[in-house]
């Protein structure tokens, strides 16, 4: 596997190392949740080891840090099983409601997108069974009370993602099965976009139903934590349906469909005399080439339009142009998915569309890819 491209880095997030190439990244919201967690268990951290005083918060935010240790095999089983598809994973990032794995790219196959899925949740229930085999093992203390909140918490965690909503791993895998069965993934991810929107409705209503069927009468706290949840599976099942729309079209955004003829003029032209020869060729690009005819830059349309017209015969077209860097010559039957992440990796106004025998097809303007994307939508 190739090593990944240097990447800025999120603001709020901590780098704190590397895993199977990827960075593993802390937010800042992390600390928060952490310093909660060490207050909230301290009353069990003195009952387990008496006499602590305010040692029992630092033994407490430890508990947090061992808690999240395992959150990241749950988040890095997820990110080898990609890497091992061939996907890129440029982070993983520990957060307040657990963590998340930057995958680049969508899974080509409804086995690819199950097994990515399911092994994070089949971590997190292994190292829960794992806990459970030592307990009987563990002296008493601050040793046997963190090894039933790792059985506890990674049991939970790993039952909850398996609920099939999105943008839960139950979700993709849902997504999955109803892929394999119908064979449309978009249909697969609407289906379990609702699962997750359903699960949302019904987070929200626990706290109430909590104080029914349990006899606990829920707090300010449980409908804060309610809230919190629920907002964020049903933004995040809204955006997934949202992308699977917006994807359905994707297939209509063809490269070749889109491409404006390129005229290719020696770099010190006067640009005026560039725009001269172009239009009188019909051509509806500029492409700057050496004298072997080697295309090296594009002229940028917003900085010829830019451009005075009585300057114009004063100027170099290259003065236009924009350098011919890695990720500007497109493949000319780039299409759908493939097209899009080209340019969203690198970003720019103007590609060059290249044969497969290496001559040049004509110059693809991302305006284009717009119009054509919004006009695949009516």
């Amino acid at each position: 596997m190739p090593e990944q491209p240097t990447r800025p880095r999120p603001a709020g997030t901590i780098k704190i190392g590397t895993i199977a190439g990827s960075d593993v990244l802390v937010s800042s919201s992390w600390f928060l949740v952490a310093g909660l967690i060490a207050i909230i268990i301290a009353p069990a951290v003195e009952n387990a080891q008496p006499g602590l005083g305010a040692w029992k918060y630092l033994a407490g935010f430890a508990f947090a840090v061992i808690l999240y240790l395992s959150v990241l095999l749950h988040e890095a089983s997820h990110a080898i099983m990609a890497r091992r598809y061939g996907f890129p994973v440029s982070s993983i990032t520990l957060h307040f409601l657990g963590g998340m794995t930057a995958i680049e790219g969508e899974a080509r196959t409804a086995r690819q997108e199950f097994f990515i899925a399911v092994v994070g949740p089949l971590t997190s229930i292994a190292v829960g069974l794992l806990a459970l085999l030592v307990r009987p093992f563990t002296p008493d203390g601050l040793l046997l009370m963190a090894v039933d909140g790792l059985a506890g918490a990674n049991l939970l965690v790993g039952a909850l993602n398996l609920v099939p909503g999105l943008p839960l791993d139950g979700g993709r895998v849902l997504k999955s099965l109803v892929w394999k069965v119908g064979g449309d993934p978009h249909r697969g991810t609407l289906v379990a976009g609702w699962g997750g929107r359903v699960t949302a409705v019904a987070v929200m209503a626990w706290p109430l139903l909590q104080g029914r069927l349990l006899d606990d009468e829920p707090d300010i706290l449980d409908f804060a934590l309610a809230f919190i949840v629920a907002a964020f599976l049903w933004s995040g099942s809204t955006a997934a349906m949202a992308s699977a729309r917006m994807r359905r079209r994707l297939p209509d955004l063809v490269a070749r469909r889109l491409v404006r003829p390129a005229l290719a003029v020696p770099g010190d032209l006067p640009l005026a005399e560039a725009v001269r020869r172009a239009q009188e060729a019909g051509a509806g690009s500029i492409v700057t080439a050496t004298s072997a005819g080697e295309p090296v830059g594009i002229v940028n349309e917003a900085a010829l339009a830019a451009m005075p017209e009585d300057r114009r015969p004063w100027v170099q077209v290259s003065s236009v142009a924009r350098t011919l860097e890695t990720g500007l010559r497109l493949p000319a039957d780039i299409h759908g998915d493939d097209l899009v992440m080209a340019i969203s990796r690198t970003p720019a106004t103007e590609y060059l569309l290249v044969e497969a025998d290496g001559s040049v097809l004509g110059v693809l303007s991302t305006a284009d890819v717009d119009r054509a994307f919004r006009g695949a939508d009516h």
